[in-house]
C-alpha cells in the first residue's frame, strides 16, 4: 500500500515549538497520522468505485452495441434480399423485352418478305 509521505517527527517538534507538550504533540501526530491514512484509503475507495462504474458502463456500451450491430445486420440482410428481388424483377422485364422485339422484329421481317414475294 502506497503511503502519502507524512514526516510525523518534523509534525510533532512544530507542535512542540508553539507549546504542545510531548504527550500533546505525540496523541495529535498520531491522529494526523491516522487521518491522513484514512483519506488516502477514502480516496482509494472512491478511484475503485469510479473503475468500477466505468467497468459497467463498458459492459452496457458493449451490449448496447451489439445490439445495434445485430439490427444492423438484419437491416443489411433485408436490402440484400430486396436487391435480389429488384435484379430479378429487372431480369424479367428485360428478358419481355427483348423477347417482345425479337417477335416484333421477325414479324416484320415476313411481312417484308410476303411483301417481296407478291411483287415477284
Amino acid at each position: 500500500m502506497n503511503a502519502i509521505p507524512f514526516d510525523t517527527l518534523q509534525f510533532a517538534n512544530r507542535l512542540k515549538a508553539v507549546g504542545f507538550s510531548e504527550e500533546q504533540a505525540a496523541v495529535l501526530t498520531e491522529l494526523q497520522k491516522t487521518a491522513t491514512g484514512n483519506t488516502l484509503e477514502q480516496a482509494r475507495h472512491d478511484y475503485h468505485l469510479d473503475d468500477v462504474a466505468a467497468k459497467r458502463d463498458l459492459k452496457e456500451l458493449e451490449a448496447t452495441l451489439k445490439h445495434e450491430m445485430r439490427e444492423l445486420d438484419h437491416k443489411i440482410e433485408l436490402l440484400r434480399a430486396d436487391t435480389q428481388r429488384m435484379i430479378a424483377e429487372s431480369k424479367a422485364d428485360l428478358t419481355r423485352w427483348i423477347i417482345g422485339a425479337g417477335f416484333l422484329q421477325t414479324a416484320l421481317i415476313i411481312g417484308v418478305l410476303l411483301k417481296i414475294a407478291h411483287l415477284i
